[in-house]
């Protein structure tokens, strides 16, 4: 567990456009493990999962999920993040395009945090599987905020939908 100068942090992983020296996207989101790995302490790290991409963007992503212990702050830690995406290509672009690497912060654990330019836990958290399900495997009792744990979030996600059927004329 995190010391008392440190955190953990739910890092969300994308890629679904090819590196010229990581290959595809799942090489994409391999090295960022790696990465992570070397710049942070990884505690765990997800299966990559491939998923279809949201609002526009392209092809498939290749998702997965890694939590690390940094002594980072949350704003510092979005910063580090948002260099790693530049040095592995990533492009100022359109909100939902093609993207090298995109890392997001999903959840920590110092509960609730928001600022201008941060939101923790990540505001869409509950509506993505792709984060979710590799959150409920490598962490389902963590409870982001002191909420319900990703275990019951990504339960009650993909929990299917009862159907209405109406009886009579």
């Amino acid at each position: 567990m995190a010391d008392a100068t440190s955190h953990l942090y739910a890092i969300g992983i994308g890629s679904n456009r090819r590196h010229i020296r990581h290959g595809r996207p799942t090489g994409v989101v391999s090295e960022a493990i790696a990465r992570l790995d070397g710049d942070y302490g990884l505690f765990e790290a997800s299966p990559i999962l491939i998923n279809p991409a949201m609002g526009g963007a392209g092809r498939d992503f290749a998702n997965a999920v890694a939590i690390v212990e940094s002594p980072l702050a949350p704003e510092e830690m979005l910063a580090a993040l948002k260099a790693m995406e530049v040095e592995f290509g990533r492009r100022p672009g359109k909100r939902w395009g093609e993207r090298v690497l995109d890392l997001d912060i999903l959840a920590w654990d110092g509960g609730k945090y928001r600022s201008p330019s941060l939101t923790i836990p990540h505001p869409a958290l509950r509506e993505r599987r792709f984060a979710l399900i590799p959150l409920a495997n490598i962490a389902p009792n963590w409870r982001p905020a002191g909420g319900p744990s990703f275990r019951q979030l990504a339960a009650h996600l993909t929990r299917a939908r009862p159907t209405k059927i109406e009886i009579g004329g």
